[in-house]
């Protein structure tokens, strides 16, 4: 488990960080210059650990930001209200490890371009966040239906409030993982690499024959794709496209 990671890195680092200073092989430094040798042995041993790149980049900020915080005058209420922001926010992120990704208005373009022109298709954004995507998508699509789905709360209120006079747009709050994706002809994802492999087993379960499976940048393991698109945005994003197995094909603009 990623937190589980997390926590031995953090208990870790900070075991050998007092081992080392009880040798007495550890120089007189600051309390920042501690927090910062133990930001790298924890990064350190999160790496060992082969946890996920910005797990790293968490062990490298915390104990710096903490010794800094505690050294300010800094009143109390103002970390509650800093803790409430970021869990409304990234709610589950560090159990799911996906955290909050945007679509480019570029890459929705480059979607609707390519998928058919037929009438009535359902479009279900999966972690869709502050709704972007469901916006422009039913924007330029109206005769589509287009939904989406997101856990966290901040998120999820705001695309509701954004998306609440667009007809053929719908938002939901809750998990994917516990919601059939049947009823679906496209599922468009922009996730991280860590729950893609579940994800197209989910998919091949569930999905109907022929419908598609969309990935935004992170490509799923051992499955060739039917179609990448390239996407000329400031991410150079690529658009990966799976096409559920069966007969029953939904034509596209290949």
């Amino acid at each position: 488990m990623p937190a589980l990671k997390a926590l031995i890195s953090q208990l870790g680092s900070l075991a050998l960080l007092y081992v080392i200073g009880h040798s007495g092989a550890l120089p007189a430094l600051s309390p920042l210059g501690l927090a910062a040798l133990q930001a790298v042995l924890a990064a350190f041993f999160a790496y060992s650990l082969r946890s996920a790149g910005w797990w790293i980049a968490i062990h490298l900020l915390f104990m710096p930001c903490v010794v800094i915080t505690f050294q300010g005058d800094i009143p109390a209420w103002l970390y509650l209200l800093a803790f409430v922001g970021l869990s409304l926010v990234y709610w589950s992120s560090f159990r799911t490890q996906v955290p909050l990704f945007l679509s480019s208005k570029i890459a929705v373009h480059r979607l609707a371009a390519w998928l058919p022109d037929t009438t009535a298709i359902r479009v279900l954004d999966i972690g869709s966040g502050t709704g972007s995507m469901v916006r422009r998508l039913a924007r330029l699509r109206p005769d589509w239906s287009v939904q989406g789905i997101e856990t966290a709360p901040a998120p999820y209120w705001l695309s509701r409030y954004l998306s609440r006079h667009l007809n053929n747009a719908a938002l939901l709050r809750g998990d994917f993982w516990q919601r059939s994706l049947r009823d679906f002809d496209v599922v468009y994802a922009f996730l991280s690499p860590v729950p893609m492999s579940a994800l197209w087993s989910k998919a091949v379960r569930e999905m109907r024959p022929g419908s598609l499976l969309i990935s935004n940048t992170f490509a799923i393991g051992q499955v060739k794709p039917e179609h990448v698109i390239a996407v000329d945005d400031h991410r150079q994003s690529q658009l990966y496209c799976y096409r559920i197995p069966g007969a029953k094909q939904l034509n596209t603009h290949v």
